[in-house]
């Protein structure tokens, strides 16, 4: 089983989802980053449109487009600062 880290999705309003996941991708201004447990701490500027996908545990995962912001990873997890963040259905994140 793979390692999880503790994940948290922010838009300015509310936080939009919390959980454990395997791994997180998203589009930076410096190109696609997936992070998995034990990665190195960094700070990226989403870039726009860009979209979060959240690989949870069992292969399923959830998908947002998010709009300005930033990705945070920490020893603690992920957390993602959105201006906006929009639920994006299973067809759409293929």
């Amino acid at each position: 089983m793979a390692k999880q880290l503790h994940v948290e999705l922010v838009a300015v309003e509310e936080k939009v989802w919390s959980g454990e996941a395997e791994m997180v991708v998203a589009r930076t201004t410096e190109g696609e980053l997936g992070v998995l447990a034990g990665h190195a701490p960094l700070l990226g500027q989403l870039a726009e449109p860009g979209q979060v996908r959240i690989k949870l545990p069992g292969g399923e995962q959830v998908s947002y487009e998010v709009a300005g912001g930033f990705l945070s990873v920490t020893g603690e997890g992920v957390t993602v600062l959105a201006e906006s963040a929009t639920p994006v259905s299973a067809a759409q994140s293929r």
